[in-house]
């Protein structure tokens, strides 16, 4: 996993209930691989939730996209978990350094394509799925070259997931002026044009760095 020192800053990782969780895991057989490979299934359920939806009306549309937003927030979850079991658990593996990444690009193209396809826009679903890849690559590129992680926004992953569980709830109530899918469709360009920027101020952040800056550029939020 991640080092302590190098790790994505969240609040809710000193909570009291993230602790107890976390511990409540840690005490069981359950390895922090198992859990990012458990917020794929999260995602995979996101996406094919939003793309079902698509082509449901009344309750069942209802009842996928609640359960397209629980999905989203679970994901989010098992990247908090993974990370507090490996490092605060002292259950990090050999091969958790693959597992803290490579989950969460698929599940970033499950979650946006699977949305893309049930508003009817794929291509706007791919777009958001390869800028929010990008942003991880530039920030994996950077550690590679011996420079701090970069999780700077404004669309890092808690972002996105924060934009499409907000757009996802809020377009339950578009039925009171006969509207469909317009919330999901403005939240999901608000993730690609977010992410789109992040990922140029990350490199343009790195750009600066690898030219031999004195100084990490304050653009890193560490």
């Amino acid at each position: 996993m991640t080092d302590i020192g190098d790790r994505r800053p969240l609040e809710s990782r000193n909570t009291r209930w993230a602790g107890t969780i976390a511990r409540w895991l840690a005490a069981r057989n359950i390895m922090p691989n198992q859990i990012s490979q458990a917020s794929m299934a999260a995602a995979a359920m996101a996406g094919g939730a939003f793309y079902w939806a698509g082509a449901a009306s009344g309750w069942p549309r209802v009842s996928l996209l609640l359960l397209a937003a629980l999905c989203c927030q679970a994901r989010l979850l098992c990247n908090l978990f993974d990370g507090m079991v490996a490092i605060e658990g002292g259950k990090g593996e050999p091969d958790g350094p693959f597992w803290n990444e490579f989950p969460d690009r698929v599940a970033d193209l499950l979650i946006f394509v699977g949305l893309g396809y049930g508003i009817g826009m794929p291509d706007l679903g791919w777009a958001a799925g390869a800028f929010a890849v990008l942003t991880a690559y530039i920030r994996e590129l950077g550690r590679a070259n011996g420079h701090p992680s970069d999780f700077s926004g404004p669309m890092a992953k808690q972002h996105r997931m924060a934009t499409v569980t907000a757009a996802t709830l809020a377009t339950l109530v578009e039925p009171l002026w006969d509207g469909h899918n317009q919330v999901l469709t403005i939240g999901l360009s608000v993730v690609a044009i977010g992410a789109a920027f992040t990922a140029f101020r990350r490199a343009n952040t790195l750009i600066k760095c690898l030219k031999g800056a004195r100084n990490v550029p304050d653009e890193i939020e560490r």
